[in-house]
This record gives C-alpha cells, sequence and structure tokens, in this order.
C-alpha cells in the first residue's frame, strides 16, 4: 500500500512574470501543514539554494521577498528532508524600456526611458544590438540625430 503526500509551491501574487521591485511570497503546501519542506531556488548566482541564505524573510518553508530584482529570476520549488521535490515555478523578474511607438527617422533624436512597475527613476545600463553605451543613473537617456536603425535593451542596476 502507498501513501501519496500532496504538496504544492505557492506564489502570491499568483504570476510567473515579476517586475522589479515588487514584493512576493512564497511557501510550501503540504495537506495544510508545511513542516518539513524547504523552499529552494536556482538563479544565475545561486544554484539550489535554500530559503534561508536569500535576501528576504524566510521560515524555512516559506519566504517573503520584499523587493524582487532580476537576479532573483530562475526555478523556485520546495523539497523534503527525503529528497521529495514539488511542482517548479520559473519566475522571470523585468523591467520595461519605454520607446516610441512609431519608428524614429534617420536624424530624428531617440529617447528611451527605463522603468519599473512602480518607479521610473532608477539607474540603468543601456545596450544597443548587445553592445554596452553608458550607464544613465535616472534611467533615460536621449540619442540625439539618431544616425542607424537599432534594437536597443536596459538592464536595471539591481542595487536599491
Amino acid at each position: 500500500r502507498s501513501v501519496i503526500l500532496l504538496f504544492s509551491l505557492t506564489v502570491s501574487p499568483s504570476s510567473s512574470q515579476m517586475f522589479v521591485g515588487q514584493s512576493v511570497s512564497l511557501s510550501c503546501e503540504e495537506d495544510d501543514s508545511s513542516a518539513g519542506w524547504t523552499l529552494r531556488r536556482n538563479t544565475t548566482r545561486k544554484t539550489r539554494a535554500e530559503s534561508k541564505d536569500w535576501e528576504g524573510i524566510s521560515a524555512g518553508s516559506s519566504c517573503n521577498i520584499s523587493y524582487m530584482a532580476p537576479s532573483d529570476s530562475g526555478v523556485y520549488w520546495c523539497e523534503s528532508r527525503e529528497g521529495a521535490t514539488s511542482n517548479s515555478i520559473n519566475i522571470t523578474v523585468t523591467v520595461i524600456l519605454q520607446s516610441p511607438v512609431l519608428p524614429v527617422m534617420e536624424g530624428e533624436d531617440l529617447t528611451l526611458l527605463c522603468r519599473t512597475k512602480t518607479s521610473s527613476n532608477l539607474p540603468a545600463d543601456f545596450y544597443k544590438d548587445g553592445s554596452f553605451i553608458r550607464t544613465e543613473p535616472a534611467g533615460h537617456m536621449t540619442i540625439h540625430h539618431v544616425s542607424r536603425p537599432g534594437e536597443f535593451t536596459q538592464l536595471h542596476d539591481t542595487q536599491h
């Protein structure tokens, strides 16, 4: 006779897409109990890190992260002492690059604004076609007299 344990990882708000600066709560739940479960994650910074090692308020089987950063992107799951694992959730933390709706013509100025869901005044690194251009402390950049089209991206400074 086998025993089936029902357990899962829950995320609040219930979304796999988070914005920089957003807060999130994660918890391991098993038949109305979380005893014996550890919340873990794999991110670009650490592999199989326990929640007690994160920058958040942790109780082993749950964690509240008050400020999500791009480095918090990764796979999250719960693990029992015996090595059983729950469902995994892939969370992506993103920023928003605001750019004009219409294409910018050669010779015109282009203003880009990097923002999170709650703020538009954060430091940002700007890239064009994958190459670093510069860091802007207020998160916005104007390119005067655009000479050729390209794809612009940004990375927000994760220091807060």
